[in-house]
């Protein structure tokens, strides 16, 4: 071997053993990163020498496995969410607050009171229970509208993230296609990159397609077009006011649903799919069980009277919708629900300077009302309580769409409404435990892959800088070789 190739042998190999020593610190440096991919060094052969190429460790199976891992666990963590803070508000069947256990105590003292008709204070504990039960059913609407209303917040905001990580996504997608057509080094790029597409999966379900120069197109989880060459705009425009029953707006990319009944190729994991079942879903098959109790609740306690004709006509009793609100036969037009206007009638409770005798002998309407034929004389009247606690017991058509039976007593629909819900966050918290232990098992496998072992940088560089020195004496031999040749010939 001639002096010259071999200082250009030793010169080259020093180098890339140099890149090899930056590199293993780079990955070093990187190891806690839990997006930063483990480097590695290919040595190339090259004329008279070595140079060094550097590629990243990945795994695109598993990448995507923990991109729809994590998009599963955000749709999940969703519906708890809102579930948990439903479940909080309005307790459970063992709880005095829920609607169940408060019709309950009312029906528990109507029968009380009719045992004992001419007793006004039973007769003032019955009112006071059903004030409570007005209360409760108000309660859950409340928190029903507040739901809804939290979940079509985070919708703008999820939507708002998604139109920013897509920007974010296209500059750097960029970056990668122009430094893989130039041959640069892109795999910190390549890094940043899955960086934003796992946050965009928290967001929505997306499925990706790597193509011809590192170019990446994403599709959501139902293959709708997110990014091809430059992002897709996503929309969505807020609900102002939720109207009981109302279904909010659909979230759109470039005006195709992707949310909804409506929804020609909804997306099925991600946050927004979470928020949007919760929103339209659950929330509202609960405030449809909420206004079918207390619609159970009026008509059970309208009284009947006749009209100037003698015709049979109802009006609200013991429990009204309140102002402008529905009454037994005939309702108005009003945003809010039946359980958010349910309460009890002015004309029977006394904290409304009602008179609570109304209960036992009828005319909480008037007069024209009234079930007992002498108020005055007939103070042990019996009857008309007797009619509303058998009323509270009998079964009554509900609404299909409170996803219960269609034919149950109060009471029994109270505790199937407790009880779906109960059993609704006990399904979404299992599925939430299931779909982090998926995504802790992607992730740790995804890491095994393609992370940072610090200890195996450690051994790496102490071969490294053997190596290197092995070169640096073959270099100072080659110089002193030189230097012996070039005074031989002076």
């Amino acid at each position: 071997m001639g002096l010259s190739l071999a200082l250009n042998s030793a010169r080259s190999s020093l180098i890339a053993t140099s890149a090899q020593v930056a590199l293993a610190a780079r990955n070093t440096a990187g190891a806690s990163d839990p997006f930063y991919t483990r480097k590695i060094a290919n040595l190339v052969a090259t004329s008279g020498g070595s140079a060094v190429s550097i590629q990243r460790a990945t795994d695109s199976a598993l990448f995507d496995r923990k991109l729809s891992a994590t998009s599963s666990v955000a749709a999940s963590e969703a519906v708890l969410d809102g579930l948990t803070t439903l479940k909080g508000t309005i307790g459970d069947t063992d709880d005095g607050t829920a609607p169940a256990a408060r019709l309950g105590a009312l029906n528990a003292a109507l029968l009380m009171a009719a045992n004992k008709p001419d007793d006004a204070a039973l007769a003032r504990t019955a009112v006071d229970r059903a004030r409570d039960l007005a209360a409760s059913l108000a309660a859950g609407a409340t928190a029903v509208q507040s739901v809804r209303a939290q979940a079509d917040a985070g919708l703008a905001d999820s939507v708002a993230r998604i139109n920013d990580l897509l920007t974010q996504f296209d500059a750097a997608n960029r970056l990668v296609t122009n430094g893989t057509g130039s041959g640069a080094d892109v795999t910190d790029a390549l890094d940043d990159r899955d960086r934003i597409l796992a946050g965009l999966s928290q967001e929505i379900g997306i499925s990706t397609v790597t193509r011809a120069g590192n170019d990446v197109a994403i599709y959501t989880d139902s293959g709708v077009p997110l990014f091809e060459r430059s992002p897709r705009r996503v929309s969505f425009t807020p609900t102002t006011t939720f109207s009981a029953g109302t279904i909010g707006a659909a979230v759109t990319v470039d005006g195709v649903p992707v949310t909804g009944a409506n929804s020609p190729m909804p997306v099925h994991s991600g946050r927004i799919a979470g928020l949007a079942e919760l929103r339209d879903g659950v929330a509202t098959r609960y405030e449809a069980q909420l206004d079918g109790i207390a619609n159970g609740l009026i008509d059970a306690f309208a009284e009947t009277g006749t009209d100037a004709l003698g015709n049979p006509v109802r009006a609200a009793g013991l429990f009204t919708a309140g102002p402008g609100g529905p009454v037994p036969n005939g309702t108005t037009a009003n945003q809010l629900g039946l359980a958010a206007r349910i309460r009890v009638n002015a004309a029977v409770d006394p904290q409304q300077g009602g008179n609570v005798s109304l209960l036992r002998d009828g005319g909480i309407a008037g007069t024209a009302y009234r079930s007992n034929p002498n108020p005055a004389t007939n103070a042990a009247y019996p009857d008309r309580l007797r009619a509303l606690a058998a009323a509270l017991g009998a079964d009554r058509p509900f609404d299909a769409s409170s996803d219960l039976g269609t034919r149950s007593s109060l009471q029994d629909f109270a505790t199937a409404s407790t009880g779906w819900l109960s059993a609704k966050r006990q399904a979404a918290t299992t599925n939430s435990d299931y779909q982090s232990t998926l995504l802790a098992r992607a992730s740790d496998a995804y890491s095994n892959a393609t992370g940072v072992n610090a200890d195996d940088e450690t051994a790496m560089t102490l071969q490294l800088e053997r190596s290197y020195t092995a070169s640096a004496k073959l270099l100072t031999v080659i110089n002193d070789l030189l230097k012996t040749l070039m005074d031989a010939v002076r």
